[in-house]
């Protein structure tokens, strides 16, 4: 695996992208890691590399840039208030472009991951782009809430463009699991391609080790799932299996 730090200019800052790549000369379908609410700090670092571990391209850009990455918990609350779909959408679509001028990468098998504030933004960003064909939410909070002056992402599920999975913990107040039943219901209504898991005894962040939080069963099981639905939804190209093949 490589790993290093790329940056790309949006609204005339820079933003700085984790990337990831497997070994070999691809290209690998890709998938957008996007962060927690600590930035691209050390658990969104290491979900991207559990990404590449699995064959694909992992990128994930740091939508603070604007801001600046924060450096300690209350800097993390200061940055609350300015968020703004307006500009994660923009982040995302530039990373978007990153990846199609990546070798190793393969964007028309492109997925979105995301984790804490970050579930919520897969959400939205799968109902804003076309370009996605799996979008994975873990325990992402605000999906009725507005960030700026764009409808919230509840209010858009009807644009979806891609099939969704949610990871939600039983005991999780934001997203509390009644309310991420409620989008379920939504989402069916609408006939829109979904699968959602609640986990038993399981908190906020239960995939993140190193607090009292982590439950390493809902991990590991949440992981596994995740990677089938993007095994199911980003298949191997007829391309490559014809070159494997000849």
């Amino acid at each position: 695996m490589k790993t290093s730090w790329e940056t790309v200019t949006v609204d005339q800052s820079p933003m700085r992208l984790y990337l990831c790549q497997p070994d070999g000369a691809g290209p690998f379908p890709a998938i957008v890691v996007i962060q927690n609410r600590d930035g691209v700090a050390e658990f969104t670092q290491e979900m991207t590399r559990r990404i590449t571990e699995a064959g694909y391209v992992g990128v994930a850009p740091e939508l603070y840039h604007r801001e600046g990455e924060p450096k300690n918990p209350h800097e993390v609350e200061s940055i609350k208030s300015s968020r703004n779909d307006a500009n994660v959408i923009n982040d995302i679509n530039a990373t978007i472009g990153f990846l199609r001028g990546c070798a190793t990468a393969d964007t028309s098998r492109l997925g979105v991951v995301g984790f804490c504030m970050g579930g919520r933004v897969a959400f939205l960003i799968a109902a804003a782009s076309s370009s996605f064909k799996a979008a994975v939410d873990f325990y992402g909070g605000g999906v009725y809430s507005r960030w700026g002056n764009r409808p919230p992402p509840s209010e858009l599920a009807a644009n979806l463009a891609c099939p969704v999975q949610g990871h939600f913990g039983e005991l999780d107040n934001n997203p509390r699991p009644d309310e991420m039943r409620r989008l379920d219901r939504e989402l069916t209504q609408l006939g829109k391609p979904h699968e959602f898991f609640f986990y038993e005894s399981a908190p906020h962040g239960f995939n993140r080790k190193g607090w009292d939080g982590y439950r390493p069963e809902a991990d590991t099981v949440s992981w596994a799932r995740s990677l089938e639905f993007f095994q199911r939804h980003l298949p191997e190209s007829e391309f490559k299996k014809t070159a494997v093949a000849g």
